[in-house]
């Protein structure tokens, strides 16, 4: 009976037909930009906002989390924007990334304990100078990405308006019924096709079959060269990980994380963009 509603989830979390053709390559550069300032000082992250509609509200760094995070708020369009900082360090990453998911008491989810404990602590640090009638919107980079995840899944429980979530190389959450649960939040991933943070827990197809294993939400744009990138989701996008994690990944990897080389792909992309289908070499008859 297990399988047969995992089955059921995978199915649900098949790409779909709808998604754009095109995407708005200065949109994803905005939210990314965002993203790289949660590693600058206040100082920094204040100049950058003054060639904006938006001034910053809070910026706070929770030391017993060892997490940072800062609000920046449009009063105009009615919108806030939290943007938590994740790292650029990619041995911490999967060192960091124990694979336990707990369940949480709020969503009624599983979730990866250490992010879940982050994204709480910023949760109740901002929700104070969150208006109800503002649009949130949340972004991150890393663990950053983690975090502005579960924090769209906290505001959406108290009922608050959401828009995008855009995260940038961001690791898994929850599980495949987690994210089965909110899979009507407005994510997308943007990922690079070598950076391995995204694939981390990997996925292996022997594990299919088990509901517990993580699983991501939202829509996957993989930034590739020059002007060409590629959509995936669900199944499809898990099974990246499957032949990447054949070969063990190295220090080589960082330069695929960093936030620098999310803008950069992204800036090569703002005039013009191909759209191109990305296969995977994974087949299910693998599997038996």
């Amino acid at each position: 009976m297990k399988f047969i509603k995992c089955i059921l989830i995978l199915i649900i979390l098949l790409p779909s037909s709808t998604f754009a053709d095109q995407i708005d390559f200065s949109y994803i550069k905005r939210f990314g930009e965002f993203a790289k300032y949660s590693y600058e000082d206040e100082s920094s992250t204040k100049k950058f906002l003054k060639n904006s509609s938006f001034e910053l509200s809070r910026y706070r760094e929770i030391t017993e989390m060892k997490v940072s995070y800062y609000l920046a708020t449009d009063h105009k369009s009615k919108t806030h924007i939290i943007v938590a900082r994740g790292t650029n360090n990619i041995e911490n990453v999967i060192v960091d990334l124990k694979l336990h998911l707990e369940e949480d008491p709020v969503l009624n989810i599983v979730l990866h304990r250490g992010f879940a404990g982050a994204a709480n602590s910023i949760y109740k640090d901002v929700k104070s100078l969150l208006k109800k009638d503002y649009k949130i919107q949340t972004t991150g980079h890393s663990l950053g990405g983690a975090i502005a995840v579960i924090l769209a899944m906290y505001l959406d429980k108290e009922g608050y308006k959401l828009g995008n979530i855009m995260t940038f190389g961001q690791p898994k959450v929850t599980n495949v019924s987690g994210a089965g649960k909110f899979e009507h939040l407005r994510i997308i991933r943007v990922v690079t096709k070598l950076d391995i943070v995204p694939l981390v827990p990997p996925l292996d197809p022997v594990d299919i079959k088990n509901i517990d294993i993580f699983w991501h939400l939202g829509i996957e744009l993989i930034l590739l060269e020059d002007k060409k990138y590629s959509i995936t989701k669900g199944l499809n996008s898990m099974l990246r990980a499957t032949k990447f994690f054949k070969k063990m990944p190295d220090k080589k990897n960082l330069k695929f994380h960093k936030m620098d080389l999310y803008l950069d792909l992204v800036g090569k992309k703002l005039k013009s963009s191909e759209k191109i289908p990305y296969k995977n070499d994974f087949s299910f008859l693998d599997m038996f």
